[in-house]
């Protein structure tokens, strides 16, 4: 061989090579359940991004859950995750519940105006001040009743001595759960010195303060590095504070137990392991029953997605032209297929992964757009302007706040509008 066909066969490997790496064409058209909500948005719809919850799903979902569930315990809804009070009315009815979970004042405040027979237990310990509004909003009387349906959460002594402060300054009792820190280290008491603490403030000052339970969230658990311990062995390590701390108490306060305390426990990821030997008598969930794909959980394998965005399509042109380098249009497909076409859909910048037509992408070169989002796609998409893109939320407790509605869907098909909470 020459040194003229060495150069032609090095320069084929190399083109060769490079086409290898070339990225797979991944374009398709819609599926049968997305086409025919196309079909029912461009008949029926607002042409505007909106926030879908198919309530077949759901009504799957809470199956699943009934199914995972240990029958001897409790189930509190985690609102925040399914933040519309129509949302949360509708599966507290399926899942025969009055519990909730709540993680934000205002939206506190609406659910005990609209529910005013639930059972509130505060997911994170709120400021002090915001605990102080709560109060100021519940009028002069109430139909909900906080000294008996309510428990807020402490993390620690000096919050404790805070809301004590503020019990005696309203003259109301107040319920407390305490916060246990069984692995996730984001706070909470995290000794049985640390928890005498707290519960010898409570029981000094049994006038103001009423003792309700610990929770103890878990969801480390399923996260852990396997090289560091399994799922099993974190949630083990958990549940034995927990127990440790139940039996504090009522070795050392046996005057604070009774057989209405409260031991929350769980989250959407490590529902499942609590089936058995947990100590919590109540486990909290939410995202499972609408399923971002962030809980693409083998825990959760028999859940399933609930929750979309569909935004029209405003745009389609052939090719990808960006600014300035409108010379590498053709390029760009040459290289990759699915940047035979781009569009530009309404809105955009979600928390929020591509679902149907499959293989559309976002064009990192041209950038991000909550205006008008670019995608690529290959040919194979067969998208049109008014048609709808429909992508998967992550996560559904940021993401629906988002939309100032839900539209409900039932048969693939729109039925209803449900606000969500008010945020402020």
């Amino acid at each position: 061989m020459n040194r003229r066909q060495f150069l032609l066969a090095g320069a084929a490997a190399g083109v060769a090579g490079a086409l290898t790496f070339r990225p797979d064409d991944n374009g398709d058209a819609y599926t049968p359940y997305f086409e025919q909500l196309n079909r029912s948005l461009k008949r029926d719809g607002s042409y505007v991004p909106s926030m879908l919850v198919d309530l077949d799903a759901l009504d799957e979902n809470i199956k699943a859950l009934k199914s995972t569930l240990n029958p001897e315990k409790d189930f509190r809804i985690v609102a925040k995750s399914l933040p519309s009070p129509q949302l949360l009315g509708y599966i507290m009815e399926k899942a025969d519940t009055n519990k909730l979970m709540v993680f934000h004042q205002p939206f506190l405040s609406q659910i005990a105006r609209d529910y005013p027979d639930s059972d509130l237990l505060l997911g994170k310990p709120m400021p002090v001040k915001a605990a102080e509004r709560f109060y100021q909003q519940q009028g002069e009387k109430p139909a909900f009743d906080a000294q008996s349906q309510l428990q807020w959460l402490i993390d620690s002594e000096h919050r404790l001595n805070q809301y004590l402060a503020l019990a005696k300054q309203l003259s109301v009792k107040m319920r407390i759960n305490i916060e246990l820190d069984v692995g996730l280290h984001r706070g909470g008491v995290q000794s049985l010195s640390e928890l005498n603490s707290l519960l010898t403030l409570i029981e000094q000052n049994g006038d103001v303060l009423t003792f309700a339970g610990f929770m103890g969230y878990d969801a480390h658990v399923v996260k852990v590095p396997g090289v560091l311990k399994s799922p099993q062995q974190a949630f083990d390590e958990s549940q034995q504070f927990y127990q440790a701390s139940i039996n504090f108490l009522y070795h050392n306060f046996p005057a604070l137990k009774s057989d209405s305390l409260c031991f929350n426990g769980a989250g959407s990821p490590t529902l499942a392991l609590h089936r058995e030997g947990s100590v919590a008598n109540e486990l909290s969930a939410g995202s499972c029953l609408v399923k971002p794909s962030s809980f693409d959980v083998p825990t959760l394998a028999q859940f399933q997605p609930a929750a979309y965005i569909a935004t029209p399509v405003l745009k389609k042109m052939a090719g990808t032209r960006l600014p300035s380098a409108e010379f590498a249009r053709d390029l760009f497909s040459m290289w990759d297929k699915n940047m035979q076409q781009t569009f530009f859909i309404y809105g955009g910048n979600w928390q929020a992964e591509y679902e149907s037509p499959r293989g559309l992408q976002d064009n990192t070169l041209y950038g991000q757009s909550t205006n008008q989002q670019i995608v690529n796609g290959s040919d194979k998409v067969k998208l049109f302007v008014d048609d709808h893109v429909f992508l998967r939320p992550a996560q559904s407790e940021a993401v629906f706040l988002q939309f100032g509605q839900l539209k409900t869907l039932r048969d693939g098909r729109l039925l209803d509008n449900w606000p969500i909470l008010q945020q402020a």
